[in-house]
């Protein structure tokens, strides 16, 4: 059966912040026929960081962020549809990744077993995953309800396929949400994993995004290190560090030892529900599952 995949991604300033684009893009590599990374302006040596991959496979198109964009996240769904746009018309379908976003090479497999199966199926516009939100190391996860346990990851390479709000998900032109398959493989997210200072800077940079400068002088912590101490549950990740992961986890410098869980009553029974249901009360859904 041919098929083409082509991956995208986008990045800005991915050595000052310690963002393992490198390890995202090459985690799917193997199922890409090419790769589209937006490399917006930066400050740092992410130019030189992203030589590294000698893979043809891999495009690099400057950008120019508009750093004026200031709410909702919005100017990372702009660079998202820069790459979208950019995509081969005759590629089939086209897979997302983060800057801190890594597909483990033992869910390669089933990635391309749904790609192949519903290729034809029009009614399927992408693919459900789910996420391990690693968090202060690379040996926990955080696990209360907040953070969201699923995203679209693959969508058909149809242009009227947006990128939503924040780039957290997709939608189309007429922002409707998309119809899609929940596959068996999860996305690793690692962007709270990095060296507590770099995490400060990190955080006090993306949050311009969102928020005014006046917000984030009242709001943000400026300098020193992040207290990764602060979060209401976390468990210890049982499974395996992708390859390509692995000289990140040799790099670890810092130690993370988890404080005991602070759940809210609404926090515990949600959880209860979702043991005896398998659904998440109250959950935001940025898709339809088919």
């Amino acid at each position: 059966m041919f098929m083409k995949v082509t991956g995208i991604s986008f990045v800005r300033n991915a050595v000052k912040f310690d963002y393992p684009i490198l390890e995202a893009i090459q985690s799917i590599l193997p199922l890409c026929d090419e790769f589209i990374l937006l490399f917006g302006n930066s400050e740092d040596g992410t130019e030189e960081l992203l030589a590294q991959i000698k893979d043809p496979k891999l495009k690099i198109i400057p950008s120019v962020w508009d750093d004026s964009l200031r709410e909702g996240g919005k100017v990372l769904a702009v660079e998202t549809n820069k790459a979208l746009d950019a995509v081969s018309p005759d590629s089939d379908w086209v897979f997302y990744l983060q800057g801190d976003e890594v597909l483990h090479e033992k869910f390669i497999p089933t990635v391309r077993q749904a790609m192949e199966q519903y290729l034809n199926d029009k009614e399927v516009q992408g693919l459900l995953f789910n996420y391990q939100h690693f968090w202060g190391s690379y040996d926990y996860v955080a696990d209360s309800r907040k953070w969201y346990r699923r995203e679209i990851r693959v969508v058909r390479n149809d242009k009227n396929i947006r990128s939503y709000k924040d780039a957290q998900g997709f939608r189309t032109k007429e922002d409707e949400k998309l119809k899609v398959k929940l596959i068996p493989a999860d996305i690793y997210h690692y962007g709270w994993v990095r060296p507590p200072e770099k995490q400060v800077q990190k955080r006090l940079s993306s949050n311009r995004f969102w928020h005014s400068d006046e917000w984030i002088e009242k709001n943000m912590q400026k300098e020193g290190e992040y207290d990764y101490s602060e979060i209401d549950s976390v468990k210890r990740f049982e499974g395996t560090a992708p390859k390509v992961m692995e000289q990140r986890l040799k790099r670890l410098n810092w130690e993370f030892s988890p404080n005991p869980p602070k759940l809210s009553l609404k926090e515990r029974l949600s959880r209860t529900i979702e043991n005896m249901t398998g659904k998440r009360v109250g959950e935001y859904q940025n898709y339809k599952i088919i």
